[in-house]
């Protein structure tokens, strides 16, 4: 009998920098008074972390949902966007909150992503962009879906919540498509409490992304646009600041018990995970697995209560389905049988850097003893 664990393990844990560094810096803050507005941090925060991810053009944000939002006013564009079902519900939302209709398609089941092979025949005179997600970090297929946005003069979005610090072939994911939201959210691989970033190719659009998250400000006479209130502020750049230092650091612990997860599971029958891609430098942002109830002998939903029992928190994620949820329940449906088998079984695993190898090999262990022999 495996004796549960005294304290909860959560799916998630937020690192946090040295705090005698943090109040240093932010004592600056109480002299300076300056708070946000493009502060000495916020400039300082986002210069690094262009070198960073090495990138040439980056706008900082007050968080990835209105930095998505901005990017989508920024291209003006209208009608219909074809993205997945797959994915946090914020995807979606900025999609619809521009009064854009999401199309949604589906998902490739060794990757999560969307599927390019499925883009072609969604696309109707009504499309204006191609918005992806780079699902748990893993890069979309970056190479087809370009080819398909420049065959029919379509916009490429990504969402890259998931995906800082993850690499291509040497190249940032972000570099990618004609932009790139970035989220720095608590429960993210990188955070800044909260935020996000857009990265984009051309240079241009740095003054209209400006405008668009300080409500159109070009300066104390001049208002040019309709814009809404998006900045960064000095304390989430701070924090920004100090995890740079140690996110590789976080990364590499994770990667770690993401391999001590594999090693335990690999095992066990009807558990199944998203394989390593080659050519890419992941992030180990997550560990999704599959539960197939024919093998396991139990369902996800089954297993995701009984790992409660034993004071472990796993997360159904994504579950639903953004096209089940009530705002998208009644649009027209395309096929979505691969996005809606993967909803119905994916679950993620407890994942951060302090959690133990020790503690890992028990989660599975605990995994393994509720399956039906």
């Amino acid at each position: 009998m495996i004796e549960k664990f005294s304290d909860p393990i959560l799916v998630s844990k937020t690192y946090l920098p040295d705090k005698l560094k943090f109040d240093a810096l932010t004592e600056q803050l109480w002299k300076s008074r300056w708070l946000t507005n493009n502060g000495y941090f916020h400039n300082e925060f986002s210069e690094k972390l262009k070198q960073f991810l090495r990138v040439s053009n980056l706008t900082l944000f007050t968080n990835g949902t209105l930095a998505l939002d901005i990017a989508i006013k920024a291209f003006k564009l209208k009608g219909e966007i074809i993205t997945t079902p797959f994915t946090f519900v914020a995807t979606a939302h900025a999609i619809s909150l521009n009064n854009i209709k999401p199309v949604f398609c589906d998902i490739e089941l060794n990757t999560f992503n969307i599927d390019p092979n499925k883009i072609e025949s969604l696309i109707t005179e009504n499309t204006s962009a191609i918005l992806p997600v780079h699902v748990f970090g893993n890069p979309c297929a970056i190479d087809q879906i370009q080819k398909i946005a420049d065959k029919y003069r379509l916009k490429v979005i990504y969402d890259a919540a998931h995906a800082f610090n993850v690499f291509i072939d040497g190249k940032s994911i972000v570099e990618f498509g004609d932009a790139s939201m970035l989220s720095f959210h608590a429960t993210k691989v990188f955070h800044t409490i909260e935020g996000g970033a857009l990265v984009y190719p051309n240079s241009e659009l740095e003054k209209i992304f400006y405008l668009y998250k300080n409500f159109g400000i070009e300066n104390e006479d001049v208002i040019s646009m309709v814009g809404t209130n998006a900045k960064m502020n000095e304390f989430q750049a701070i924090m920004g600041l100090l995890n740079l230092e140690i996110v590789e650091d976080e990364i590499m612990k994770r990667k770690n018990i993401v391999d001590r997860y594999k090693r335990n599971l690999d095992n066990v029958a009807g558990i199944s995970y998203i394989k390593d891609i080659p050519n890419v430098k992941h992030n180990w942002a997550y560990f999704p697995i599959l539960v197939e109830q024919d093998k396991f002998g139990y369902s996800r939903d089954e297993l995701y209560n009984k790992l409660k029992d034993y004071n472990v928190f796993a997360r159904k994620y994504f579950y639903p389905l953004c096209s089940n949820i009530e705002p998208y329940r009644n649009m027209a449906k395309t096929d979505l049988s691969n996005a809606n088998y993967v909803a119905q079984r994916v679950m993620t695993l407890p994942l951060y850097g302090e959690l133990s190898l020790v503690d890992v090999d028990k989660i599975c262990l605990i995994i393994d003893s509720i399956r039906k022999k």
